[in-house]
């Protein structure tokens, strides 16, 4: 945590007095944010932890090694409890993959995904898109590749909030740089106020949520008028995809993160060797019932977006697509939605500048911008 970043808190800034306790040069590894007389948030890790209740880590360490005081938890919502089934799945996956999206041989993958799903035309114009930015904040960094990305390309200052510990992976990769800030923090109650940011990026995060919605509410309203937001959530796919998914995750969820990297590793190889056969298949005719269109399919690519999920890309190890695969079955929370049910949310916070990106057959991305009152 940088020194200054207390300056940045501003639902508590201006009562805030900041005790730094550990440093390592510039950055503050553990230390003491105090709110009022009453209550202090820890810094541990390099990383402020404002979580609350059942989401809040276990810090009777921290207190008896600077003797301090418990606080009282404040009251919470009975999601936070179903909340923390998801976080154990992020935990857990972002304390493995560290460098996600960091490996030169991910990112040419990665950058191109992320052109396509805000609608850029090519690399040069997404590091352009950044640089118009004065305050910008990711929802959900991972790794904090992208988080990375961004503060190289941007003046402006770059948070990123995290509810798990992919807080502390996002750190460590980012803390060199001097502009770059990171927090944990439920995204229903970040330690910000309304109106902070003028660009807000949560790539595939909001549909792990208890309430898809409820966090697209939670983070527009942290969105400046005339700033820009862009989300990423689960397409709701055809009936035998459908299917599948369900038979599989009332499985796969109910296995420790162990258990079900090995349960999705059959599905990783029939997608490898799906891949491999680089075959195609042409239909003439579309078959509405299962969501499938006409035309060129990739054998591989056909039976990943109909029927199961079993990701491959030459590009990633076996491990990290077989974590690609993890992540979409092991999450508590995984929701789906159609185009209409999220036009009805736009249309329900009087966004009318918005489009939709048509990335790829299995997500819905929207860049959006807030309207000026």
């Amino acid at each position: 945590m940088k020194k200054e970043f207390v300056f940045y808190l501003d639902k508590i800034h201006q009562s805030a007095e900041f005790v730094p306790l550990k440093l390592d040069q510039e950055e503050v590894i553990e230390g003491i944010i105090k709110s009022n007389s009453q209550s202090w948030y820890p810094v541990f890790r390099g990383v402020p932890c404002f979580l609350q209740g059942t989401l809040k880590p276990d810090l009777k360490w921290f207190e008896e090694k600077y003797g301090l005081s418990a606080i009282a938890d404040e009251s919470e919502q009975e999601s936070a409890k179903e909340q923390l089934l998801t976080n154990e799945t992020f935990s857990d996956k972002w304390s493995r993959f560290r460098n996600y999206g960091l490996e030169s041989s991910h990112q040419e993958f990665l950058y191109e995904w992320y052109c396509k799903k805000l609608g850029i035309a090519n690399l040069e114009n997404l590091q352009a898109f950044y640089q118009k930015f004065d305050r910008i904040l990711e929802v959900g960094p991972g790794s904090g590749f992208n988080t990375k990305f961004i503060a190289e390309n941007t003046k402006g200052q770059v948070f990123a909030v995290d509810i798990s510990e992919a807080a502390f992976t996002t750190f460590e990769n980012t803390k060199h740089l001097p502009n770059c800030h990171v927090v944990q923090a439920d995204l229903m109650d970040m330690p910000f106020s309304d109106d902070s940011f003028d660009f807000i990026i949560a790539d595939g995060v909001l549909h792990h949520t208890p309430n898809t919605k409820n966090a697209l509410l939670a983070i527009y309203s942290k969105l400046k008028p005339g700033g820009q937001l862009f989300f990423y959530v689960y397409k709701k796919m055809g009936a035998a995809r459908q299917f599948c998914d369900q038979y599989i995750r009332e499985s796969f969820t109910n296995l420790d993160p162990e258990s079900c990297y090995k349960a999705c590793e059959g599905l990783t190889e029939l997608g490898r060797e799906l891949n491999h056969l680089n075959a195609k298949i042409i239909l003439n005719q579309p078959i509405p019932i299962l969501g499938i269109p006409a035309g060129t399919h990739d054998v591989q690519r056909l039976i990943y977006y109909n029927f199961v999920k079993c990701f491959w890309n030459d590009a990633f190890d076996f491990e990290t697509n077989n974590m690609v695969n993890f992540d979409w079955y092991h999450p508590h929370n995984a929701w789906q939605h159609t185009e209409e049910e999220v036009q009805e949310w736009l249309q329900e916070l009087g966004v009318q500048d918005y489009q939709f990106n048509p990335a790829n057959p299995n997500g819905i991305s929207v860049l959006l911008t807030k309207p000026v009152v």
